[in-house]
């Protein structure tokens, strides 16, 4: 079985295995990685651990330091770049009378890079405001759409619970969540309190959905 580390990124509670490379890590240390898009700044969230061969996606990739000062200043500035860069780009968006909302962005570690995340209700025709960023930013730019549940995950917000949304707060992934699942745990069919910020059910109706299958089963 593999040897791995387990690294998340910001913003994102998804776990992503790495080769350590015999780099002595710990949770919580910083470090520098080798991703699909390039170098990029990550977090430990699970120490040096054997996985089974089918949880690792090959060629695993290396780690390749443990941050340093200079590599959480340069992490920095370009979070700091964000605010700025929404701005300019919604203007850029109402320029060109797009029917797109923006969302998010996101720099690459190594500055190459700048991805937008938008939502629509349709496909959108962006080629000549992509044109219009990449003048304006003078880097690659590259413009994703989502959808309303990973919207609702980037932003984040307060469910009617009281707690921060699960989406944002931990699930790694969105599973498959259906009305049959309130219906087995007897709640209201009212679409306002079985549905999220986002609009669409609940994430956590599948949290207890097979306990309640399993009693039913039982019951007399």
């Amino acid at each position: 079985m593999p040897v791995v580390v387990g690294i998340k990124f910001k913003n994102n509670n998804r776990l992503y295995y790495f080769s350590p490379e015999g780099i002595e890590l710990k949770e919580g240390d910083a470090v520098i990685v080798e991703t699909a898009r390039g170098t990029d700044y990550g977090f430990v969230a699970l120490g040096e651990a054997e996985v089974a061969d089918d949880a690792v996606v090959q060629p695993l990739k290396p780690v390749i330091r443990k941050a340093t000062e200079a590599d959480a200043e340069q992490f920095s500035r370009q979070e700091a770049k964000k605010d700025d860069a929404l701005e300019a780009v919604a203007e850029k968006i109402a320029k060109h009378k797009l029917d797109m909302k923006l969302v998010d962005c996101d720099f690459t570690f190594d500055g190459s890079k700048v991805i937008f995340y938008f939502s629509a209700e349709s496909r959108v025709d962006f080629r000549e405001l992509v044109k219009d960023l990449a003048s304006h930013f003078r880097q690659r730019i590259e413009l994703r759409q989502i959808g309303i549940r990973d919207e609702c995950k980037m932003l984040g917000g307060i469910a009617s619970c009281g707690r921060v949304c699960c989406c944002t707060a931990h699930l790694p992934d969105f599973k498959r969540v259906s009305i049959k699942m309130a219906k087995n745990q007897g709640l209201s069919l009212n679409p306002q309190k079985i549905s999220g910020l986002c609009g669409r059910l609940m994430c956590c109706l599948e949290y207890e959905n097979t306990h309640y299958l399993q009693i039913v089963k039982r019951m007399p």
